[in-house]
């Protein structure tokens, strides 16, 4: 049987990522599928429009057999460790296919932009222009697309660790800049955008994406994140601050009355938008540099279906010890604290999924067609 896995956000979870799974399902019929989750807070250094457990009993409706999470503090990084986490789940759970959606849909082609970061051991860290761009300069290619950089990543991840993984891409059938398109499937950011200006988005998402969207109060988030700047004295420690940074935000932050007003005030060539939304989210959580590294020291299972238990219990000599919740870990820690940030910001209880810490067992067969307009 395949082991078919897969990445996911869900902000939201919308008709695109509908298409994923059944595609997944189309490609491999016979296939298990194990989706890894990301929570409350992105690694674009978004908010989750969608708690943690509705994204999860979403996943297992419309098809996902075995649902893992991926820790926050590596699903708020830059794509590089969001893959390394991410796969080494993937492979601790012995999946043998990675399905992504890709632009260019050329697996060939991202595949040797990989190998040669690796070949000629490119380093990105030291250099005044942003991610994206010095990848491009460094290897002497074209424009890279969101997703074509996140499967650059997975792709290099698996080749790095000599994982037994087999990439396989899907054409994206949306462009994540776009914001205005009405087509079926279209990119979450035109759907939040959409909602954001209170426009219909019945068409593009399942009826419960809709009636489950978290408000986030973006007045509290700019007041929590102010106030960690203004009374830590150690910004510097944080991931992604990198030298100047810390006393740019510190002269900045006083100057401003929005988390959009502290973002334009930070932006460079150097660092995009996606890259100082991060570092705010990590300062706000209190991601330290030192904990870059973080040890996955458990999976959690999010949730799964008949299909995902057989397979939980098949390999239960493999799976129990890894997947028991350590409660005295920094992960553990760090997985409550931004349940809690999330509910402060969202006014809701999402947290107590986190705190009851069982799983959601999917057992019935819905009419899917019931669930969308």
């Amino acid at each position: 049987m395949e082991i078919v896995g897969l990445i996911t956000e869900y902000n939201p979870f919308h008709n695109g990522h509908i298409y994923h799974i059944e595609k997944c399902r189309s490609l491999y019929p016979d296939s298990l599928l194990i989706l890894v989750l990301n929570g409350y807070f992105l690694e674009r250094g978004e908010i989750s429009v969608l708690s943690k457990e509705d994204k999860t009993k979403l996943a297992l409706e419309y098809g996902i057999d075995l649902v893992l999470e991926l820790p926050v503090i590596y699903g708020t990084q830059s794509a590089d460790s969001f893959a390394k986490a991410a796969l080494f789940i993937l492979n601790k759970f012995q999946v043998t296919t990675l399905v992504f959606g890709s632009e260019t849909n050329d697996i060939n082609k991202l595949t040797k932009i990989a190998q040669k970061q690796i070949d000629e051991k490119i380093t990105l860290s030291n250099s005044f222009e942003s991610y994206p761009k010095r990848l491009q300069t460094s290897l002497k290619i074209s424009k890279l697309n969101p997703n074509d950089l996140l499967g650059i990543s997975y792709i290099k991840t698996i080749l790095e660790n000599k994982y037994p993984i087999t990439p396989v891409s899907i054409l994206r059938t949306s462009s994540y800049h776009d914001l205005t398109s009405n087509e079926k499937v279209i990119s979450a950011s035109n759907i939040r955008e959409k909602h954001k200006k209170q426009q219909n988005i019945t068409n593009y998402l399942p009826e419960k994406a809709i009636t489950n969207w978290q408000s986030i109060d973006e007045e509290k988030l700019f007041a929590l994140i102010k106030y960690r700047i203004l009374t830590d004295a150690h910004l510097d420690e944080y991931i992604d601050v990198t030298e100047g940074l810390d006393y740019k935000m510190r002269n900045e932050i006083e100057k401003t009355s929005s988390l959009q007003e502290l973002l334009e005030s930070l932006k460079s060539k150097r660092y995009t938008y996606n890259r100082l939304r991060r570092m705010l989210i990590h300062v706000l959580l209190g991601h330290q540099k030192k904990q870059n590294e973080m040890p996955i020291t458990y999976i959690r299972v999010l949730g799964f279906n008949p299909k995902g238990k057989k397979y939980l219990q098949k390999n239960r000599d493999k799976f129990s010890s890894i997947t028991k919740v350590n409660k005295n870990s920094l992960q553990y820690q760090e997985e409550r604290k931004s349940a809690l940030i999330y509910d402060y910001i969202t006014s809701s209880t999402s947290s107590l999924f986190d705190q009851k810490n069982m799983p959601i067992i999917y057992k019935d067969t819905v009419d899917k067609e019931s669930n969308q307009k």
